[in-house]
């Protein structure tokens, strides 16, 4: 994943706050939380997981798909743009 390393600051402090969230979901576990309290703090994880996986594949479709000096059978424009479209809505 090459690529990833332009945006590995970003990525990585995405990283860093689901670790908090996954701490906090911890901590409301040990404190026997409420089901309601501790579903919301699940929740969150599954969303800002979900929101790392959808940048990562964006990038990868960005770079191995569409760009034609390295691929050059490389998809159109329109076709990735549709394509990250679908997985942004599938990831939500």
């Amino acid at each position: 994943m090459s690529h990833v390393v332009e945006d590995k600051q970003k990525l990585l402090n995405r990283v860093r706050r689901l670790r908090g969230q996954i701490d906090a979901v911890e901590r409301a576990l040990e404190s026997e939380a409420g089901c309601t309290e501790v579903l919301r703090l699940l929740t969150t994880c599954r969303g800002a997981i979900n929101g790392v996986m959808a940048e990562v594949v964006e990038d990868h479709i960005r770079t191995h798909l569409v760009d034609p000096e390295k691929n050059p059978g490389a998809l159109n424009a329109d076709a990735a743009d549709q394509l990250i479209d679908v997985v942004h809505t599938y990831l939500k």
